[in-house]
């Protein structure tokens, strides 16, 4: 049997790296390198044990040294440079009612920057008015907060409506 083990090895590696292919996260690659790792084991004499070892080792390199660079190179993280893109550039834009205020939450709906969104107003501000110029205060999960454009004092709602366009 432990002229076929670098076989079985080696098929468990293939399928796991081709697996990779078909799932969301990062992890069977790892795992379908440490199987090919525990066939060269094999193949050079090891025994199961040794094979077994090497596969559980590499693989759990692989994934943490994975982790930590992902983590370093790949997540964004705020550089400071103060430009806000996409659902991060929502807070202080503003938008137009397109659905007024219903229901116990009075969820309505805004148009800002040609995408509606669901939104709710701020605490303290009355139902939401088809119409209505709001700003967005937060985001919060795919829905945004709003205040009235007219509950601000008149310099913030002259420099937030000053050149903008829906």
């Amino acid at each position: 049997m432990n002229d076929l083990a670098w076989i079985l090895w080696t098929v468990l590696g293939l399928i796991l790296i081709i697996a990779e292919i078909f799932t969301p996260g990062f992890v069977l690659l790892w795992f379908g390198i440490g199987a090919l790792a525990a066939a060269f084991t094999s193949i050079i004499g090891f025994g199961y044990v040794a094979q077994f070892v090497i596969f559980l080792l590499v693989s759990a390199a692989l994934t943490a040294a994975s982790r930590t660079i992902f983590a370093r190179y790949f997540v964004r993280e705020d550089d400071g440079s103060g430009i806000k893109t996409g659902v991060d550039a929502l807070p202080g834009k503003v938008g137009t009612v397109v659905v007024a205020s219903h229901g116990a939450l009075n969820e309505g709906a805004v148009k800002v920057y040609g995408s509606v969104w669901t939104a709710y107003p701020v605490e303290g501000e009355a139902p939401l008015q088809a119409g209505e110029r709001v700003v967005v205060e937060r985001v919060q999960g795919a829905s945004i907060y709003v205040r009235r454009l007219d509950a601000l004092p008149e310099w913030r709602r002259a420099e937030l409506t000053e050149g903008h366009k829906d």
